[in-house]
């Protein structure tokens, strides 16, 4: 256990699936108290029993339903999470979405979506938490994505959302640091969720992708969102106190590779 995160509080967004809920559950299972959020209450439920099965007592879960798109559920979220644990010294903005298209191809619409799930919301729970971060000398960590240092064609939108996020944590990681406040992020590769096929990759292309990694990851494998948690954990703890306005690939060396 990463004792500098017992009784700590980090709320976690799109915390019903994927990276996000095994953050909740890691984090909960280091005695972090954690407050959780998505759009789906009947996955809140579920990610609630599992962080109360890892170790945390009565009450010390707490889930809110809430749309990242939408401020006003935004602040509902942050201020709802303050309420009840009376803190909030980790912010996990993990909240995102894949969508798929090339300059030429993907819409106005699309562009915008991809923009307002993984940039907006981030700078306004960001701007929201912060003042509570600050009192709390505590630190944020957003998702990113390898594809916020190297260009994948054919997800244009994507790439830039990522990008964005890897800058704003600079930005904001130089904006807080003489108050105490630590600002991180990580970037996954290829990991095993089902972030992919909710953009709309069929099952047969993304085992293709999957097998794929075998060659063009040099530790030849896809991640699991464990190898994200445990990056997670360390960033959130006091254990990474002299790291800040880092963007820490987690990709098994993806890249580092040249197309060939």
């Amino acid at each position: 256990m990463v004792s500098s995160l017992k009784g700590k509080v980090a709320l976690i967004t799109g915390a019903t699936s994927g990276i996000g809920k095994a953050c909740a559950v890691a984090l909960a299972a280091e005695g972090c108290f954690v407050s959780i959020t998505g759009r789906n209450t009947e996955a809140l439920k579920e990610v609630t029993k599992l962080c109360y099965e890892a170790g945390l007592p009565e009450g010390k879960v707490f889930a809110v339903d809430g749309d990242v798109v939408k401020e006003d559920d935004c602040k509902k979220i942050v201020d709802s999470t303050v309420d009840h644990f009376k803190r909030l010294d980790i912010l996990i903005n993990n909240a995102g979405i894949l969508v798929l298209g090339g300059i030429e191809s993907i819409s106005m619409e699309d562009y915008d979506r991809q923009m307002d799930v993984n940039v907006k919301s981030v700078f306004i729970l960001t701007k929201l938490a912060l003042p509570h971060i600050i009192e709390a000398k505590g630190n944020i960590i957003n998702v990113s994505s390898v594809c916020g240092i190297r260009s994948i064609p054919g997800m244009v939108a994507y790439n830039m959302s990522k990008a964005a996020i890897d800058q704003f944590t600079r930005t904001v990681a130089l904006e807080v640091a003489d108050r105490g406040v630590r600002v991180n992020a990580v970037n996954p590769g290829l990991i095993i969720t089902d972030i992919h096929r909710r953009a709309g990759i069929s099952e047969e292309n993304y085992q293709k992708m999957v097998e794929h990694t075998k060659k063009m990851y040099p530790l030849g494998r896809a991640g699991e969102v464990e190898d994200v948690t445990k990056a997670v954990i360390y960033l959130a703890s006091e254990d990474s106190s002299f790291v800040t306005g880092v963007t820490l690939p987690i990709d098994g060396g993806r890249i580092l590779q040249c197309p060939r």
